[in-house]
């Protein structure tokens, strides 16, 4: 389980998933220990992953800095051992949930480039204040979960259920809508509320979002997250 030790602007975080992996179930296990600083902290930048196509994915973020590698925060179920992921028994206190904290060569290019789910990646209209309001809240959560096990629940605390809330307490509008729930649409509702660009078309913006020939073209190399947003739209704020 990771965990951040936060001194002032400094941030240490402990459990940084870094697999090198040769196939999508070969992999050797690595965690490092990040160093990062608050006032580094830039953007943010979101992302929807498909492992089927349907109005379902999976969606978690990374923080970006001036001074150092974006940090992949996922938020997932934790299985144990010969355990899947089944959303009907996730209702009912089955799975533990998990904040992964990654390097994108991990979290994003596993994805793209070894179980080739179709990744988008969103660059998220918001001030360095806020996204430094939102990295704090993910910190504090990761340490609650630290020292506290919680249940998965596909209704209440999933993957995009979690983002949305954590935005509402940062200041961002709040308001049901059903694509917080088929979040494999939730592109089009951060569209709809100004928080990509929006200078495109929603259509031509998704097609531009989609990052699997840049995520297979960069593999391993050092400037990955580079290569991947390469061609995505930046919003202006």
């Amino acid at each position: 389980m990771p965990r951040a030790i936060i001194d002032g602007d400094h941030v240490h975080i402990t459990g940084v998933r870094d697999f090198e992996y040769r196939t999508k179930d070969d992999f050797t296990v690595r965690y490092q220990e990040r160093e990062v600083s608050l006032s580094s902290l830039t953007s943010i930048d979101f992302f929807i992953s498909y492992w089927a196509p349907g109005p379902v994915g999976h969606t978690f973020l990374s923080f970006n800095f001036d001074n150092a590698l974006p940090l992949c925060i996922s938020i997932e179920t934790r299985p144990e051992v010969g355990e899947g992921f089944d959303p009907i028994a996730s209702l009912f206190k089955q799975f533990e949930l998990i904040y992964v904290v990654g390097d994108e060569r991990d979290i994003v290019r596993v994805r793209t480039n070894f179980r080739h789910d179709d990744v988008y990646l969103y660059r998220i209209r918001t001030t360095p204040e806020n996204a430094r309001r939102l990295f704090l809240i993910y910190l504090s959560r990761i340490n609650e979960l630290y020292n506290r096990p919680e249940f998965y629940h596909l209704l209440s605390n999933s993957c995009t259920i979690n983002i949305v809330r954590y935005a509402r307490a940062v200041g961002k509008p709040g308001g049901f809508d059903v694509r917080h729930f088929l979040n494999g649409l939730i592109d089009s509702y951060l569209y709809s509320i100004g928080f990509v660009d929006t200078t495109l078309p929603f259509r031509e913006l998704r097609r531009r979002s989609l990052i699997n020939d840049a995520a297979q073209a960069a593999d391993d190399a050092p400037d990955f997250s580079q290569r991947i947003r390469a061609a995505v739209p930046t919003p202006q704020l």
